[in-house]
């Protein structure tokens, strides 16, 4: 029981590793806090850093949902266990420890998280996210609809309503911490990335 509850704390602590910080650092730029919209998450390193960089920063985040997960899946194969280890590496990546409980907003290491639980809804709301994203250049808006579909898809995919009651918890988690783009978007101010630029 002691091990169990020491791993739920690393999972948090491996959740709040702020890697959009320290990639934004590694690449000479200023503290993402303050560079962008602000916010120490993939789209802003993104934004503010470059193409590489904001892979980079993606590709930790992911491996900081999935790997807490994946492991805890081994320790305890309960889901139960597995949920409150993905919901700390969530809670630390929202609120990290290390940048004064101000992180991201979730999206990449829940996609992670879900990797690991729940694969197969996973991947398609992480295609959902490419085509809107694509499509629109709003990476919230992107955030939102995959958030959306997520537990719609894991409902339809069979999944026991322990499963789908956790991923539309995360998922409303996730909206709302796009609140004040949401709001942007309505007001037709959000930054949009400009995929197909015209030469």
């Amino acid at each position: 029981m002691l091990i169990k509850g020491i791993y739920i704390f690393f999972a948090y602590l491996c959740g709040s590793i702020p890697s959009a910080y320290i990639v934004a650092k590694v690449f000479g730029k200023a503290d993402i806090r303050v560079i962008g919209s602000g916010n120490p998450g993939t789209t802003n390193v993104l934004r503010s850093v470059g193409k590489i960089a904001g892979i980079l920063t993606f590709a930790v985040d992911v491996s900081k949902g999935f790997g807490p997960v994946y492991f805890a899946l081994i320790i305890d194969s309960s889901f139960y266990y597995s949920i409150v280890v993905a919901f700390a590496a969530i809670i630390g990546h929202m609120f990290t420890i290390f940048l004064k409980f101000n992180g991201g907003k979730g999206v990449a290491t829940g996609l992670g998280v879900f990797l690991a639980l729940m694969p197969l809804p996973s991947i398609v709301a992480f295609i959902i996210f490419s085509l809107v994203f694509v499509v629109s250049g709003y990476a919230a808006l992107g955030s939102v609809c995959a958030a959306v579909g997520l537990p719609l898809v894991s409902f339809f995919s069979g999944y026991g309503a322990d499963h789908v009651v956790f991923s539309f918890a995360v998922s409303v988690f996730i909206i709302y911490k796009h609140k004040a783009n949401i709001r942007r978007l309505k007001e037709g101010s959000e930054n949009r990335f400009k995929i197909f630029k015209r030469k």
